[in-house]
């Protein structure tokens, strides 16, 4: 390895991206597309610099940070890191991006460093980071701790694995083809809320959401971080009301992208206990990303994912005809999701593995 005389420095955030000041913050944005499209040929799968920015105005309930590498005055890499604001959140997620061309000259340690370094002093003690991986078979194959799923080794697992990060799991990242023939959603959506039968009610809305729902909507948005499997990743039970919807809505919308959201109502009792989210950039002939789908534990087996999924995706189809693919993430070990995903027609394309470290 080759070390090279590196400064870095904290990543400038511009209130706005036409200021003197955002040319650093739309690097961030370039080089984070760069990174998914070295890693697995996928770009879209980063958001952009507008998509990023409103999350890092509003620290409220995720304070964002990053640093900036550089060689003789040119950007050479970049680290973020992120801290969930529960009083009882322990764990920094950093994102590490260090295109190829840089790789192996002592960037990406000096990064991984000063991210862990910033995550001590702000009191965590759980370090998390995410790495791609092309859908193909290697001579080193890595298992996470689920026992569920494998990824092949590369430059930046090799890192994690040096430094005392553990695979704890592996998520598919699939993608649905949406000028692909209905008809067997339709299907499924019909079939799935028979055997659901009349105590549950589908709703939608795009964002923002109405007010009348807003209570409930952040009752089940809680239940992201505690149902969903996670295998031993320490995520903190996330504290949602009304008023954090309408702050996350603001991110998500700031930037001219729209959100469907799907739910089911449990007629008996009123609440919400089911949902899933399709987003897409102000570019309205991009990907379209879906983001959280959840079932409440306590009303899974009446087939309310098959109904969330299906039927945001039949009502996209109208809404974004533009828009030709569905890209998702699940856990390998959430097979009930995973079997929804194949019996309507996603596909894996890539996947991600998650690493933590206890420090």
């Amino acid at each position: 390895m080759n070390t090279i005389a590196l400064t870095i420095a904290p990543l400038t955030v511009p209130r706005s991206l036409d200021d003197a000041d955002a040319a650093e913050f739309l690097a961030y944005g370039e080089l984070n597309r760069l990174i998914c499209d070295e890693a697995v040929g996928l770009p879209d799968l980063a958001p952009d610099a507008a998509q990023m920015l409103p999350a890092w105005h509003d620290s409220t309930d995720t304070l964002q940070t990053g640093f900036v590498a550089r060689a003789e005055g040119k950007i050479v890499g970049m680290v973020t890191v992120s801290f969930a604001q529960e009083s009882e959140a322990h764990a920094a997620e950093i994102d590490m991006l260090v295109p190829a061309e840089h790789w192996g000259h002592g960037i990406e340690e000096a990064l991984l460093t000063r991210a862990e370094d910033e995550a001590r002093a702000r009191g965590r003690s759980i370090l998390q980071i995410w790495s791609l991986h092309r859908p193909e078979e290697a001579e080193r194959m890595l298992v996470p701790r689920t026992g569920w799923g494998r990824v092949p080794a590369i430059a930046l697992s090799d890192l994690l694995e040096a430094r005392g990060y553990d695979l704890e799991q592996v998520e598919r990242n699939s993608e649905f083809d949406l000028h692909a023939d209905p008809a067997p959603l339709r299907r499924a959506l019909d079939e799935a809320q028979t055997f659901a039968g009349a105590d549950y009610r589908v709703l939608h809305w795009m964002l923002p959401t109405p007010p009348e729902f807003r209570d409930g909507f952040a009752a089940v948005l809680a239940r992201l971080s505690t149902d969903a499997p996670s295998g031993d990743m320490d995520f903190v039970a996330e504290e949602w009301d009304a008023d954090r919807v309408v702050r996350r809505e603001a991110q998500l919308t700031g930037a001219g992208q729209a959100v469907s959201v799907v739910a089911v109502e449990h007629v008996p009792s009123g609440e919400l206990v089911a949902y899933n989210e399709l987003l897409i950039s102000a570019d309205r002939s991009g990907v379209t990303h879906q983001f959280g789908t959840l079932v409440s534990k306590e009303h899974r087996g009446h087939r309310l994912g098959m109904i969330v999924k299906c039927a945001n995706l039949v009502r996209w189809r109208e809404l974004m005809p533009a828009s030709s693919v569905v890209s998702t993430f699940n856990a390998e070990e959430n097979r009930p999701m995973l079997s929804i995903n194949e019996a309507i027609g996603f596909v894996p394309v890539s996947y991600a593995g998650a690493w933590q470290k206890r420090i």
